[in-house]
């Protein structure tokens, strides 16, 4: 066996493509009823899906909130803005967690959540620039000390 995608349902599938495609995500197949996108994540319209689990109408629970689904950006303001310009409902705006990551958590159209997180990378070299030392890095954020070092040298500063 092996693990293809996640998958949420959908009262409005064009409405959350639209929603989707504007955080980044790119269509693999859209087969109407159902669209993948690159990546591993799906969504599926609801009526279909609750016929197809034979539970009938108005059994799909929404806002939930037991479920989100995690994306990284290194331009978080960016992502931020175009969020807040399409309406979106946060639950909390560009907050930094106790580990030093900048995120954001909002729903989507269907009350799913949504976390957008900056990459541990991205805080590893931020700390960096503020002129904290590879151990210190690793002290407030958790992160192993390779990991920091590779971010580093990778990003080149």
């Amino acid at each position: 066996m092996k693990y293809v995608c996640s998958l949420i349902v959908v009262k409005d599938i064009q409405r959350s493509r639209f929603f989707y495609e504007k955080l980044g995500l790119k269509i693999k197949y859209d087969y109407g009823e159902n669209i993948e996108f690159d990546g591993g994540f799906a969504i599926h319209l609801e009526e279909h899906y609750e016929k197809l689990l034979g539970i009938g109408q108005n059994n799909i629970k929404n806002k939930s909130n037991n479920f989100e689904l995690y994306f990284e950006t290194e331009e978080i303001g960016r992502v931020f803005d175009e969020m807040k310009e399409i309406g979106v409902e946060f639950i909390h705006e560009v907050t930094e967690q106790p580990w030093g990551q900048r995120v954001m958590r909002f729903y989507d159209p269907d009350y799913h959540i949504i976390e957008v997180g900056e990459s541990m990378e991205s805080v590893a070299i931020r700390y960096f620039q503020s002129g904290m030392t590879v151990e210190d890095i690793c002290k407030r954020t958790s992160l192993p000390g390779d990991f920091v070092r590779k971010a580093i040298i990778d990003s080149g500063k």
